[in-house]
């Protein structure tokens, strides 16, 4: 097979392959907003079209592309590594690569983490965790927060709290308790009675980047350790540099039990989940030689995702993107928040790092909120698609909404943006806000566009 000269042969069919046989409501949802496009080509935090025209991609996959995407220094060990013909996944073996990924991120996690486990996926890693943590304190509740998300995988979606994803798929997974994230009194009567096996967070909440208060993070480890409770730091996304230190709990320095990443750890070749955790808690699960395969996967230390996860480090390292992610990230949010005060629509911008939140809310203005309650009357969230689709059509700019039903458009690019890439950023948000404030406009017309199809699925769904 001429894998190259197959794509090229049928690269145009992208959209119908996907539309009978893969998920077509994607395909619908894509056309809908005029995000069909044709990307060929993709280079660092770039993506390029079947016209050569080049975008600035601020959603990395979902933060996978920590390093940009087809990183060199990556796709060289990755070829080397398959030129060598080493032996891969032998099972009855251990494997030097995985051996070697280990020993670097013991180095680099939080204190007290000295054993990994290796997934692969960040679902696999939480899964992993909830396992781990019931196995080490022979409890069964875990107690997680409102509006995170930790996967749709069945334990680790019982630990999401957003019933968006979990509608029609039946009852959730029991001693499962939800407490509002921040809520450190919720907490503390939760973990009170001593019958809870691990507390599930993301320092950061990626839904809707949510940055807690300052004692949360460190009090909440405090309440977890006076009633036995371990803290588990779901860092999928938020770990590996993404917001400005190399994880997120380092902010608050904060030392979990159990520590979980994936993402960005592939540099977005190859899946691959770790899963650390204290000592102790490992000698729990693997506590005899008859128990040494008694939770595992198949391809978790595979030998390309265990070079791919070291080469990540390497890179991160010495191109020093950890330290670029918190100068550029907060340039790029002073640049955004100046515009706060500017519009009325943009109530706040958030973030750390290149992990960045634009929150939209109903205006002061009459003549503004009667198009924003129309908007949201059509479909709870729409307006926040007034930003990212002109982002992408007007501007070349790939964002996301943050979550399902919120008006809050994100921003996890690649690690690497330099001061050309702000600026575009820059000039491109002040650009699509302010002709979102331009009633009636283009804008709005667009708005209506999207409003009436909104109505019109709803029905068509009745």
């Amino acid at each position: 097979m001429d894998i190259l000269e197959l794509i090229k042969q049928r690269q145009e069919e992208n959209f119908n392959l996907h539309k009978n046989y893969l998920n077509n409501q994607m395909v619908n949802v894509l056309q809908t907003i005029g995000f069909d496009r044709k990307y060929e080509r993709a280079v660092g935090p770039y993506l390029f079209d079947h016209k050569g025209d080049r975008y600035l991609d601020l959603l990395s996959g979902f933060g996978v592309f920590a390093l940009g995407r087809n990183h060199p220094r990556v796709v060289k060990v990755l070829r080397d590594v398959m030129q060598a013909e080493i032996p891969n996944l032998v099972q009855l073996d251990v494997s030097i690569l995985s051996g070697l990924l280990a020993e670097q991120l013991q180095k680099i996690t939080p204190a007290g983490l000295d054993r990994i486990f290796f997934a692969n996926s960040g679902t696999e890693t939480v899964e992993a965790a909830l396992k781990f943590s019931r196995c080490a304190t022979g409890r069964s509740k875990i107690v997680y927060c409102k509006g995170g998300y930790h996967g749709l995988t069945l334990g680790a979606l019982s630990a999401t709290g957003d019933d968006y994803y979990r509608q029609d798929f039946g009852k959730m997974l029991p001693d499962f308790i939800e407490v509002p994230f921040g809520d450190l009194v919720a907490l503390e009567k939760a973990l009170s009675c001593k019958d809870v096996a691990g507390f599930i967070t993301e320092p950061i909440q990626g839904h809707g980047v949510w940055i807690p208060e300052a004692n949360y993070l460190p009090d909440a480890a405090a309440l977890c350790r006076r009633y036995g409770t371990l803290l588990i730091a779901d860092e999928v996304q938020t770990g590996l540099g993404r917001t400005g230190k190399m994880w997120a709990v380092d902010h608050w320095g904060v030392e979990p039990d159990i520590l979980c990443m994936a993402k960005a750890l592939s540099a977005g070749f190859v899946p691959v989940g770790a899963v650390a955790c204290r000592q102790w808690i490992f000698n729990k699960v693997f506590n005899r030689m008859d128990r040494a395969v008694v939770h595992g996967n198949t391809f978790g230390k595979n030998n390309l995702a265990m070079a791919a996860g070291l080469v990540t480090l390497e890179v991160l390292e010495e191109e020093n993107l950890v330290e670029n992610a918190a100068t550029v990230g907060n340039q790029i949010l002073s640049d955004l928040t100046q515009l706060v005060g500017q519009y009325e629509y943009l109530k706040e911008v958030r973030g750390k790092g290149m992990m960045i939140a634009l929150e939209f809310a109903r205006p002061r203005s009459f003549s503004l909120k009667v198009p924003w309650d129309m908007m949201e009357a059509a479909n709870k969230g729409l307006f926040s698609q007034m930003i990212t689709v002109p982002l992408l059509q007007r501007h070349r700019i790939l964002s996301q909404v943050a979550g399902h039903g919120m008006n809050i458009v994100k921003f996890i690019p690649p690690l690497t943006l330099n001061q050309c890439d702000r600026n575009w950023i820059k000039e491109a948000v002040t650009d699509v806000v302010a002709d979102a404030h331009r009633v009636p406009g283009a804008a709005w017309e667009f708005g209506k566009s999207l409003a009436t199809k909104a109505v019109s699925m709803k029905t068509t769904a009745r």
